[in-house]
C-alpha cells in the first residue's frame, strides 16, 4: 500500500487538423451546458475537447488550438 501516489503525466493535447475539422461549439437546449471541439466538415462529426465552464475555458481552447472563431451547433 502506498502513502503517496505518483503523479500522472498529462493527457496530450488531440490534433487538430483545420483543412478537415472546424472549430465548434455544442450547445445543449435543455440544459445549457457548453462543449468545445471539433467537428469534421464532411461527415459532420463532432469530437469533444474541453467542457466550458466559463468564458476563461473558452479563451483558453482558441489559444490552444491558434482559432478566432468557433461555429455554435445545438
Amino acid at each position: 500500500m502506498a502513502l503517496f501516489k505518483q503523479k500522472t503525466k498529462a493527457t496530450p493535447k488531440p490534433p487538430f487538423d483545420p483543412e478537415t475539422e472546424e472549430a465548434a461549439i455544442r450547445c445543449s437546449i435543455c440544459t445549457g451546458e457548453q462543449v468545445a471541439g471539433f467537428r469534421n466538415k464532411t461527415t459532420g462529426h463532432f469530437r469533444e475537447v474541453t467542457l466550458l465552464r466559463d468564458a476563461k475555458d473558452l479563451d483558453n481552447f482558441k489559444k490552444d488550438y491558434g482559432v478566432s472563431d468557433c461555429k455554435k451547433i445545438f
